[in-house]
């Protein structure tokens, strides 16, 4: 995250521009997408509760779903000054109150999504200490409660994790996956030998394949931040076309293959029955049965690393976002607050964290499984939002190019927009009509449901009650958070007074 102060003086710092080139923006991309924590994590829920056996096919659907988006998004983005978030584009495309609406969309989206991992991570993190440590066997919404406390102070003073320590954890992450998948080849599968369950229509249609497709398309969100590199890539033009058809292609094909290496490890119906009783230690067993012991411990402490890494970006995200928000009159002033030391967003981290402790209290309360209920329940609603998000974003790349005439190309602006808006439409459809199976009946995932819509709803009520709110100018301020010469002065909003606090 870019030094958030909002009265940095002038320099001579220009955008970066002719230095990233494909395989630099993939591996950032990539990392994005947390791999260990989708293996991990997603994938035993996906077979559990999706279409098992079956589930790895998803994410080959998933890919070519994304794709179709792809190249309209692609197309659309060398016309969006400053573009990145979602709402940016659909506010282009389909004007100022929906922008508006997908900005709140968003906030949902991600702020679903820590609350997912922090179930998850207070979970793997308990499992570790008592069995594998000794240590007290406390409830998960203990350790839930102290990565919130951690991932607040780092996210309130304004401190993320080195790049190159990242870097260095997700070749570690990719490394021991793509080992593990290599060991379940090399034996010739589990009992049962290769799975051929997600290469047959009576396989992939098992069980709830909606369900399945939702878990999957969830592991490529952070696929479209190619585009915030647009600016600082050798020509952008070609670059970043590459580099997201690259990345849907990478990512697809690797959780594809350790999806399906999973499966075949442990048979057709044996990896149901284990993704059901031991979703959070499948991949480490499975490490741990075709490796070897230490595998299976690398495994698990990288599943850690990635989850809290995961968490804190989001964080970040999150806090970048209010911040902006705040700054152009989206949300109360007060929440673009900068802390005059750390040069944090510290109130907007503040609200975060205050909203994660009341989730994770409410959770703990109500007695919900920090895995099958938490993690389950919390990524189906941040995977609608990303869809609703995606499904809005490829609309409006069909209103942008129909009203401006600046590509002609059919294939970009029309036929593959129109095949993503179709494909994403009935992922959206499957999704909302498997909420009710996803969470154990229609009362909670109607609540959810209604959630997902009035968070968007939101936004043009805050349109409309206050004419001057434009996600176009949040987009703006953003770029002047990383890039403070580059924003014209007549779009600079009037900072808010730093805290000394």
């Amino acid at each position: 995250m870019a030094n958030t102060t909002v009265t940095a003086p002038p320099s001579t710092n220009r955008r970066l521009s002719g230095r990233l080139g494909v395989g630099s923006i993939v591996f950032m991309v990539v990392a994005a997408a947390a791999p260990l924590t989708v293996v991990g994590g997603s994938v035993p829920i996906g077979i559990s509760i999706g279409n098992g056996a079956g589930y790895p096919a998803m994410y080959a659907v998933g890919s070519v779903v994304l794709f179709f988006f792809a190249v309209g998004f692609v197309a659309m983005t060398r016309y969006v000054p400053n573009a990145g978030a979602f709402y940016t584009y659909i506010g282009a495309g389909l004007g100022r109150l929906h922008g508006l609406g997908g900005s709140f969309l968003a906030l949902l989206t991600y702020q679903t999504i820590q609350a997912a991992v922090y179930g998850y991570l207070g979970a793997a993190l308990g499992g570790v200490v008592a069995d594998d440590l000794g240590g007290p066997d406390l409830p998960w919404w203990v350790w839930a409660g102290a990565a919130i406390v951690v991932v607040g102070l780092l996210g309130y003073r304004h401190i993320d994790l080195s790049s190159k320590v990242l870097g260095v954890l997700l070749i570690a992450e990719i490394g021991i996956v793509l080992v593990v998948d290599a060991g379940v080849v090399l034996s010739g599968g589990g009992p049962e030998g290769f799975s051929t369950a997600s290469v047959t229509p009576s396989g992939i249609a098992a069980g709830a394949p909606g369900i399945g497709l939702m878990f999957a398309l969830a592991g490529f969100i952070g696929f479209e931040c190619t585009a915030v590199f647009r600016d600082e890539s050798r020509d952008p033009d070609r670059t970043i076309p590459r580099a997201t058809y690259a990345s849907l292609a990478i990512i697809g094909v690797f959780y594809t293959v350790s999806a399906w290496s999973v499966v075949s490890a442990w048979g057709d119906g044996g990896s149901v029955t284990e993704a059901a009783a031991d979703p959070e230690g499948m991949v480490v067993q499975t490490a741990r049965d075709y490796v070897g012991a230490v595998a299976g411990d690398l495994v698990q402490v990288l599943l850690l690393t990635s989850l809290f890494a995961c968490v804190l970006s989001f964080h970040n995200v999150v806090n970048r976002y209010v911040f902006s928000m705040a700054n152009t009159g989206v949300l109360p002033r007060t929440l673009g607050r900068s802390h005059g030391r750390h040069h944090s967003p510290h109130v907007a981290s503040l609200l975060q964290t205050g909203a994660s402790v009341v989730l994770i209290a409410v959770f703990a309360a109500c007695g919900l499984d920090p895995v099958l209920q938490v993690y389950t329940w919390m990524s189906g609603v941040a995977t609608l939002g990303f869809i609703l998000l995606m499904l809005l974003t490829c609309v409006a790349v069909l209103v942008f190019f129909a009203r401006n005439h600046v590509d002609t190309r059919l294939w970009n602006t029309k036929v593959a927009p129109v095949v993503g808006v179709l494909g994403l439409a009935f992922a959206a459809y499957l999704t909302a009509t498997n909420f009710g199976l996803l969470v154990g009946g229609w009362t909670v995932g109607a609540v959810f449901l209604v959630l997902t819509v009035a968070s968007y709803l939101v936004g043009p009520l805050v349109g409309v009650l206050n004419p001057a709110a434009d996600p176009l100018a949040v987009a703006r301020f953003e770029a002047e958070l990383d890039h403070p010469v580059e924003v014209p002065q007549q779009v600079r909003p009037t900072p808010v007074p730093e805290d000394h606090a």
